[in-house]
C-alpha cells in the first residue's frame, strides 16, 4: 500500500498532539481492524515523536546549564531530564535499560 490514509491534525495540545482524524481514503485497506490500526498507529506514532522531541529539549537544556557551570541550574536541568527520561521508558518510547545509560552519561558529566 502506498498511500495508507492521509490525517489533518486538527488540535495540539503541550506537544502531545491530541489528533481529530478525518479519514480522506486513497488506497486503504478494505478490513475494518485494518483501518482501526492505522489510526491508532499515526496517534502513537504523533505521541512518540512528541516525547523524543522533549528527551532531545531535555538534553541540550542539561548542556547548556553544564556549559554555564551553575550548580542549581544544572541539578534542575538534571532532575528534569531524568524524569523525561523515565517518563518515556514507562510509555514504552524507549528501553528502560537506554533510560538508564543517558541518565548516567549525564551523571557523569556532572561529576566530570
Amino acid at each position: 500500500m502506498k498511500k495508507f490514509l492521509a490525517f489533518n491534525i486538527l488540535k495540539c495540545y503541550n506537544l502531545i498532539c491530541e489528533t481529530l482524524i478525518t479519514m480522506e481514503v486513497y488506497e486503504v485497506a478494505n478490513i475494518k481492524s485494518a483501518k482501526k490500526r492505522a489510526i491508532t498507529n499515526e496517534k502513537s506514532r504523533l505521541r512518540n515523536k512528541s516525547i523524543k522531541t522533549n528527551l532531545k529539549t531535555a538534553q541540550k537544556a542539561f548542556e547548556a546549564a553544564l556549559a554555564e557551570n551553575d550548580a542549581e541550574k544544572i541539578e534542575e536541568a538534571y532532575r528534569n531530564a531524568s524524569k523525561k527520561f523515565d517518563m518515556a521508558a514507562s510509555k514504552g518510547v524507549i528501553h528502560k535499560n537506554a533510560a538508564n545509560r543517558k541518565k548516567s552519561q549525564l551523571a557523569k558529566k556532572i561529576n566530570a
